[in-house]
């Protein structure tokens, strides 16, 4: 039940967030387009997550989905507030961050010790949550995560 909310919640949220926070550009590219980056690539690994989870691309929220491939972070509810979590440890701060992080660690706090490994994971990690990931899809993906200690 706990999960459901913090999921109707997201559905409710998503396209106002989408058209009237976010600023950033949409992304020009297609999950095809992806694909045919090198195997190694950070694109490469994001049009796998995509279709191993079922997901499409969400324009302006981009970043979300490269977030999960850099870390490794699942996308069941309480693993989704642990990444919250480890941007949170990177530096990473918004409102919608710290609701998600507060109505999450509320609702589930049995995953406190996930939460706070997330939070120290990425409070070591060299400061990435800003960069511009569009520019990086070609990249080898083990060379980004070295390049940030993305652990």
């Amino acid at each position: 039940m706990r999960a459901v909310i913090l999921e109707t919640l997201y559905e409710w949220s998503k396209v106002p967030y989408q058209k009237f926070i976010k600023k950033n550009e949409p992304w020009s590219v297609s999950l095809p387009n992806l694909m045919q980056y090198p195997n190694t690539s950070l694109g490469f690994h994001l049009a796998f997550f995509l279709l191993k989870h079922n997901f499409e691309i969400q324009p302006k929220l981009e970043d979300h989905d490269v977030f999960h491939v850099l870390t490794g972070t699942g996308t069941t509810v309480p693993e989704e507030i642990s990444m919250q979590y480890y941007l949170w440890g990177n530096g990473k701060r918004s409102l919608y961050q710290y609701a998600v992080i507060a109505l999450g660690t509320f609702l589930f706090p049995d995953y406190i010790k996930l939460f706070i490994s997330a939070y120290r994971k990425g409070k070591s990690a060299l400061v990435f949550y800003h960069l511009d990931f569009l520019k990086l899809l070609d990249q080898p993906i083990e060379r980004i995560k070295d390049t940030f200690l993305i652990r």
